[in-house]
């Protein structure tokens, strides 16, 4: 990646309206990784990452600012809710399972690629697999060299369009898979090892082999099978895992939302153990650590950490002092408008307008809004915020289902062309939901 901060943000506003001071933090911080990169290696190392807290309310676009500008990049980035680690008691959930899912994360993804790299030579060699399977069985001759090779030849010749075509789908063959191991061989991992993404039959699948059996399915499904079996001759999975851990360890993005839940109390009658604990436990994480995971050891130093939170009932400062040293970055974010509201229905490449409209063109309706059916619904959605949670643009997703209810409902078996909505039909649609007080509270 090597897009400027202009170019950054650029890109970040075909998603997100407005928050031009997140946006401008967030790429300067992706375009440092690329700075890093560029100097020499002694130097590189000491560059550590300018980590972020994003403070505004739910539905302002804290997490979508991130997972676009990981997306931007193709890093690997997890969202995690840091309340989540105080649920169970003081322990709490353990907070290098956040890298751990991280490295699964990445792993997963870089497989993905590999395999659509060797798509089409797998599906070659599934095909020609099949063939062969399916001449010995016309043919009663599991031995090649016992047949004669034209006529051989002349029957993988017939049978390939067949193939190709679908034709033989039904027909079922003998193949070789792997054996499910049975439930007296399932070995149980000592306690804490599942934490660490761990288990004792991970580790010893190497030098236990790969049992194998004999098993008939129709040629459809052989098919799928051998074209897997292939695909898994043809990637490398310890490239892989070599290449995810280091995408993590450079380029890897943690969204860490909720931190305001895990801010300490200021009232020192009654101090907050938990969350101060959580707060301890999280910080050699994100100073940089060695994590142990399934797939080796990954050093944290270099990840990328945005948090984000409302901080209503507590401010950044009352995070621990060492907590609050390493996300030296703070933007606060802007509450949304009316005419927020109004461009956020429009403008970005994922409009509701647009999705919408997308949405009913696979059922061959036209749909259009006037320009004072948007600004009705921009006004509700401020008044429904304003009166109750304010959840910000999370309330249109609301306020558009129930607009459009009806006629999603009776598509496709009402026969109708067009759909034009109106300020009138906004006001008829949604004013008596608005209005209900009782109601209002729970339009989520």
């Amino acid at each position: 990646m090597n897009l400027t901060p202009r170019q950054i943000v650029s890109e970040l506003d075909k998603y997100i309206i407005g928050q031009d001071d997140a946006k401008k933090a967030v790429a300067i911080a992706l375009r440092n990784r690329w700075r890093r990169q560029q100097v020499s290696d002694d130097m590189r190392a000491e560059i550590l990452p300018n980590n972020i807290i994003l403070i505004g309310a739910t539905g302002v676009g804290k997490t979508e600012i991130s997972r676009r500008l990981a997306g931007l990049d193709n890093a690997p980035f997890i969202k995690v809710e840091a309340s989540k680690f105080t649920e169970v008691g003081y322990v709490g959930r353990d907070v290098e399972s956040i890298v751990r899912d991280l490295v699964d994360h990445s792993v997963n993804y870089m497989r993905s690629e590999h395999v659509s790299a060797v798509e089409q030579p797998a599906l070659e060699a599934a095909l020609e697999n099949l063939l062969t399977l399916l001449c010995a069985q016309q043919l009663e001759t599991p031995d090649d060299s016992k047949v004669d090779k034209r006529q051989l030849h002349d029957l993988r010749q017939e049978l390939r369009p067949q193939l190709e075509d679908c034709e033989l789908d039904d027909l079922m063959v003998e193949l070789d898979v792997d054996a499910e191991p049975s439930g007296m061989m399932q070995i149980i991992s000592p306690i804490g090892m599942e934490e660490m993404g761990l288990n004792i039959q991970d580790l010893l699948s190497p030098f236990m082999g790969t049992r194998r059996k004999k098993r008939r399915v129709k040629v459809g499904e052989a098919m799928v099978i051998l074209q897997q079996q292939e695909t898994e001759k043809l990637i490398d999975m310890e490239q892989i895992i070599q290449e995810a851990i280091e995408r993590v360890e450079e380029s890897g993005i943690v969204f860490l939302d909720e931190i305001d839940k895990i801010a300490g109390s200021n009232d020192s009658d009654n101090p907050d153990v938990s969350r101060e604990g959580v707060q301890r436990d999280l910080l050699p994480v994100i100073e940089g650590t060695n994590v142990i995971t399934k797939y080796g050891m990954v050093q944290t130093d270099h990840i990328l950490f945005i948090a984000s939170g409302a901080f209503h009932m507590s401010k950044p400062s009352d995070l621990i002092p060492e907590l609050q040293g390493r996300f030296p970055i703070r933007v606060e974010m802007d509450d949304l408008t009316k005419e927020d509201f109004e461009r956020i229905l429009t403008e970005p490449r994922n409009a509701l307008i647009k999705q919408y409209k997308s949405l009913l063109k696979s059922e061959g309706v036209s749909l259009s809004f006037t320009r004072g059916a948007i600004s009705e619904i921009a006004e509700f959605a401020t008044q429904v915020n304003a009166r109750s949670e304010n959840i910000g643009a999370r309330r249109l997703h609301t306020m558009m289902s129930n607009l459009l209810e009806d006629f999603l409902f009776e598509l496709p078996d009402t026969e109708m062309e067009k759909i034009k909505i109106t300020q009138k039909t906004v006001k008829e649609q949604l004013k008596a939901l608005v209005q209900d007080e009782d109601l209002s509270q729970y339009i989520l």
